[in-house]
């Protein structure tokens, strides 16, 4: 009887053992599938419109638009559907002033706190040589990518997939007389405004205050123009944009000159000059000198110019058409133009959200 009793307990307690490592194995085998490296968890958040200030329009390769340039993350739009990306995804932050995308289709957003690669499936930020070694890591590779990471750092940024370089700039006689003139200034005037990479792939950098520098894989070299960073009404907007023309001249900032560079740099003192030819590019007929913001070149070959609160200026056989840019009685105040994959024109604005070329005018972009 006592044995029958034992065999019975030792049966029950050997169920419930099975039972319990049964429903522990699924447990764990549950909560591996979660958190295992295949489970893509979704970020971002679905929004119906978009800021009115978005200053930025980038397109990657696989057509959905990305759009940037506030303090509220970036968007995605894939012609369906809008998401919004911030820090709460990972973004190591959510002003975003610039957006790129390397070869694998890993995009990077440039921020002044630094830059974020987003994988599709998360966010990442790239770690920063900042060292002494790091400064001269100048090199010119297909590949690289390029980072300001706001508006004042002495410098630019070189990624070359792996290392993220924070370059310097050789030092200009200007520098000196800049310290002079401003003992207390707030912000560096080695400075990235913008960067830009021409035809041959040489990379040029527009700066605060200390005009354009070149990098041509060989040599860093130099040009200032007065005329090139002071606006019309008085003080220094920096060097804010580059384009290079169907014929090869390069027009910065403004459309009175255009410049044809020469071969070989000029020495002078420690720092090479860029050699170039200056010529007369087209007036603004009736008008100040105008300064642009942002520049590209249609499929067409034509110069499509933004002022900051004078609309879009297009350079058509030597002529300068004026696209007014207006939201009912709001007065847009231009950042940027962008040319997409299918040739499309869009801009980026301070205040009034996004605007797309319909072949005659710009219209307001709307989901």
């Amino acid at each position: 009887m006592r044995t029958r009793l034992k065999m019975t307990i030792f049966k029950i307690i050997l169920i419930f053992g099975t039972l319990s490592i049964f429903f522990s194995c699924n447990g764990q085998n549950k909560f591996k599938n979660l958190n295992s490296p295949g489970k893509v968890i979704p970020l971002g958040e679905t929004v119906s419109k978009l800021d009115q200030k978005i200053l930025l329009i980038f397109q990657d390769s696989n057509n959905n638009l990305w759009f940037g340039g506030n303090d509220k993350g970036v968007y995605k739009y894939d012609g369906k559907g809008l998401v919004l990306y911030t820090e709460k995804d990972g973004l190591i932050e959510n002003n975003i002033w610039g957006i790129q995308e390397d070869r694998f289709g890993n995009l990077y957003f440039d921020t002044t706190e630094g830059v974020s690669k987003f994988d599709g499936q998360q966010f990442t930020a790239l770690d920063i040589i900042e060292n002494n070694s790091g400064k001269n890591e100048w090199k010119l590779e297909p590949n690289d990518l390029w980072f300001r990471m706001g508006w004042n750092n002495s410098g630019p940024y070189r990624f070359d997939g792996i290392h993220l370089y924070h370059l310097q700039f050789p030092k200009n006689e200007m520098e000196n007389e800049f310290n002079s003139i401003n003992p207390n200034a707030s912000y560096n005037p080695y400075s990235v405004y913008y960067i830009y990479k021409d035809s041959k792939d040489h990379m040029w950098f527009g700066t605060s205050n200390l005009g354009i520098y070149k990098y041509d894989g060989s040599d860093i070299s130099w040009m200032y123009e007065n005329h090139l960073t002071q606006t019309p009404k008085g003080g220094s907007f920096g060097i804010r944009s580059i384009i290079e023309d169907k014929d090869g001249y390069i027009w910065i900032c403004n459309s009175k000159y255009k410049y044809k560079i020469l071969r070989d740099n000029v020495k002078t003192n420690d720092l090479k000059q860029i050699n170039y030819q200056r010529e007369l590019g087209i007036e603004s007929k009736g008008l100040e000198r105008l300064y642009f913001m942002s520049m590209t070149v249609d499929n067409n070959g034509d110069l499509w110019m933004v002022t900051y609160d004078n609309g879009v200026w297009r350079n058509k056989g030597n002529e300068l058409i004026h696209y007014p840019i207006n939201d009912g009685d709001t007065e847009v105040l231009l950042f940027s133009i962008y040319k997409d994959k299918q040739g499309t024109l869009w801009l980026g604005t301070h205040n009034a959200g996004v605007y797309k070329y319909n072949g005659e005018s710009f219209e307001k972009f709307e989901l």
